[in-house]
């Protein structure tokens, strides 16, 4: 007698074994770690479940065997504790992994339609293939049933869909996750049948850094959709820059190439994510917000933004607090310093000692405001020592002349050595302090540089001695370049259309390229060196700060730190170049 065909089957996602035939009524099958699902965590028994169909309503009887708990459907499993899992439902094989979709016949694959003609051109765009992908610093994951929209709705992954199941602030392992909200499934399906992509946006420095296994959180997020139970796309930042959000290039990969050249709507897309800035107790008991990345992502785009509470429960939006720097208040027409009280270059001989952060702007804002009028410039990483400093400001007041500082002279003991080695020579002189805001100080400049503790900062007063002190506002000196001007598409490693394009440029105009780089060991040209460092490293971490209106005809963007040494290095540059083989 021959065997029936089997008319249910059990899928995992892409790149999992083969779909596994259910055998027919009045039969079972154990299923655990082994050659058929290719499991081989041994927290999975090797007898995990035993499956038994019932033919007449096509249901599955899931009972578990083995020690470690398993999920059918949204029933959470114990050692011989039953559940019946439907077609469409996901049993999940031990501690929330492995997923197996039960579905009613195995998927075939379908044939590549054949081009009417020889001559029939290509699509625009080839479709995303299904599965995961790596691109550089970007893991890439489209899941089955993913159709490119112009609506997207957009998700952070920890703390806005999951939350971890041992109510740690941090997952103790792959498995230790649940929905954060029983509502969600129901929503993100109202949201699919509504004509929305799903896309989640995601953070995760900890598999460039080497702390998380990319085959482990891989295999987490196949988990979280199979019970999620709708088609998503999702996207990882696997290290800092131009993809880490709040940094835009995430949704600008899915813009240029993940939505097959469907247009996106921003003003019918939304995004949603925890890290919104709130302070503590914004709920009773609640923590603060651990950082406002997700809102400022939001911002930089020109999208919706609701908190996970906002969005899934409804709930009223509640005070949040972005950061003080706040560059859409900048004016290229503003005071250079404040206050605004009289002129930037002194009438006659006078030390100006800058004080701030590393990576504040204080090199640009000197060499292009001082030095360009005759000071001389005087900085402890290319002379070797304050001594050093102290004597070439000492010898420029000798000759009648004016010099400034550029060092982070955090405290009264730093920045009295330059007054003082300047009263010595009796001559007239003013004491000007420049502060630098820290706000502008870049996050990840410790990753290369020594961090300057905030501690040992004190604000200047004029009772040390200085007879004026000044603030560097950050005035920006805009702009304006074409269209297909080549300076935004390599700062973002990326090349430029070959005609102009509205929607190629997002809708930002502000770009700070805060330094990285330690100037280096070799004496010659080490001011040009340390910009030179300093620029290629910023190219690739950006932070895309403001928003912007783009043109068809003019483009206006500012580079705050090194814009000379990088324009003219891409002076040579063609359309079409590859960025990153220009500037390597």
């Amino acid at each position: 007698m021959a065997t029936p065909e089997p008319y249910l089957w059990l899928h995992s996602p892409p790149g999992g074994p083969p779909p596994i035939p259910l055998p027919p009524a009045g039969h079972s099958l154990v299923l655990g770690r082994g050659p058929l699902t290719r499991v081989t965590d041994r927290k999975c028994s090797r007898r995990q479940v035993k499956l038994i169909v019932d033919p007449e309503s096509q249901i599955v009887m899931v009972t578990q065997l083995g020690v470690n708990p398993s999920t059918a459907g949204s029933t959470l499993l114990g050692p011989g504790s039953q559940a019946q899992l439907a077609i469409g439902e996901t049993l999940l094989l031990v501690n929330g992994l492995y997923p197996l979709t039960l579905r009613g016949a195995p998927d075939s694959p379908q044939p590549e339609p054949r081009p009417s003609s020889p001559e029939a051109p290509p699509k625009k765009r080839p479709r995303c293939s299904d599965g995961w992908q790596e691109l550089g610093h970007l893991l890439r994951f489209t899941a089955p049933g993913v159709q490119p929209r112009e609506k997207v709705a957009g998700f952070d992954l920890d703390g806005t869909l999951i939350t971890t199941r041992s109510g740690k602030v941090f997952p103790t392992g792959p498995e230790d996750w649940r929905i954060l909200f029983p509502g969600i499934p129901k929503r993100l399906r109202e949201l699919e049948a509504s004509g929305y992509k799903l896309v989640i946006f995601t953070n995760q420095l900890g598999i460039g850094r080497g702390r998380l296994r990319p085959g482990d959180f891989q295999t987490k997020v196949e988990a979280v959709l199979a019970a999620l139970g709708v088609p998503f796309q999702v996207l990882v930042a696997t290290s800092s820059g131009i993809y880490r959000k709040p940094v835009t290039g995430m949704w600008d990969h899915l813009c240029e190439q993940a939505n097959e050249g469907v247009p996106i709507s921003l003003a019918d897309s939304v995004y949603v994510g925890d890290a919104a800035g709130r302070p503590a107790n914004w709920a009773p008991r609640r923590k603060k917000d651990f950082s406002c990345a997700d809102r400022l992502f939001a911002l930089n785009l020109g999208l919706r933004f609701s908190t996970p509470e906002e969005f899934f429960l409804n709930s009223a939006p509640v005070h949040f607090e972005l950061p003080e720097f706040d560059p859409r208040t900048l004016s290229p027409d503003g005071p250079p310093c404040l206050p605004p009280s009289g002129p930037l270059v002194g009438p006659g001989p006078e030390i100006v000692v800058a004080v701030g952060f590393p990576a504040a702007g204080k090199s640009t804002f000197l060499q292009e405001h001082l030095v360009s009028s005759g000071y001389v410039y005087a900085n402890r990483d290319t002379l070797g020592s304050w001594q050093k400093c102290v004597a070439v400001c000492t010898e420029a007041l000798k000759a009648g002349g004016r010099a400034v500082v550029d060092n982070t002279n955090p405290d009264p003991a730093s920045r009295a050595r330059y007054p003082g080695g300047a009263e010595e020579e009796g001559g007239p002189q003013e004491r000007v302090v420049l502060v630098s805001p820290g706000e502008l100080e870049d996050s990840h400049t410790t990753q290369l540089l020594p961090p300057l503790p905030r501690k040992q900062f004190v604000t200047p007063s004029l009772a040390k001695g200085f007879s004026q002190i000044l603030e560097d506002p950050v005035s920006p000196p805009f702009r304006r370049c074409p269209a297909r001007s080549p300076v935004l598409p390599v700062l973002r490693g990326l090349s430029p259309p070959q005609t102009p394009n509205k929607s190629y440029f997002p809708s930002t105009s502000l770009v700070f390229l805060p330094g990285r780089l330690p100037p280096p060991k070799t004496p010659a040209g080490p001011l040009v060196s340390k910009h030179k460092s300093r620029a290629e490293a910023g190219t690739r971490k950006l932070y895309w700060a403001a928003g912007g209106a783009p043109s068809d005809e003019v483009h206006e963007d500012v580079l705050l730190h090194d814009a000379g040494w990088l324009q003219a290095r891409l002076g040579d540059w063609t359309p079409g170049a590859s960025a990153q083989e220009h500037l390597t």
